[in-house]
């Protein structure tokens, strides 16, 4: 059997079938056949204990112009980006919150920026932040408007 140089390379690597499979364009069976030729065992399913949540992240997002970040994963059924980690669903926003500022956020995680759905760590906030920044708008056009 023939077994093309990018499809081992991707099997010794560890990655699943599938994933071979979408990136290199060759059919999952072929993929499978050649992971047998060459002795590999099959990959485990879920994912791997080194998965962190920064890498999943990484994985499911695509960088914009500006800083922006645009959510590329699953999203729920009214279209709240999602993912499962550690056992239960969390939205884009809030891991993108954790990311930023190690800590849980408090209330709802919105963009802070004018990207509608930016998921950027660095642009987004949670309520106490929303409400520091409406005060200090406030204070500064309250003052300029004297």
């Amino acid at each position: 059997m023939k077994i093309r140089a990018d499809v081992a390379e991707l099997l010794r690597q560890g990655h699943s079938n599938l994933a071979i499979a979408r990136e290199t364009g060759a059919a999952p069976k072929t993929v499978a056949a050649c992971r047998q030729a060459l002795g590999i065992p099959p990959t485990r399913p879920g994912r791997h204990k080194g998965s962190t949540l920064n890498s999943r992240f990484q994985e499911r997002t695509e960088p914009l112009p500006d800083g922006h970040m645009r959510w590329t994963g699953y999203r729920t059924n009214n279209g709240t980006p999602s993912i499962y980690y550690g056992g239960h669903a969390v939205t884009a926003g809030r891991m993108a919150f954790l990311l930023r500022w190690d800590r849980e956020p408090v209330g709802r995680v919105k963009a802070g920026c004018d990207m509608h759905g930016c998921v950027a760590p660095d642009h987004v906030l949670d309520q106490p932040m929303r409400d520091q920044l409406s005060a200090t708008f406030a204070a500064i056009f309250g003052q300029v408007a004297s």
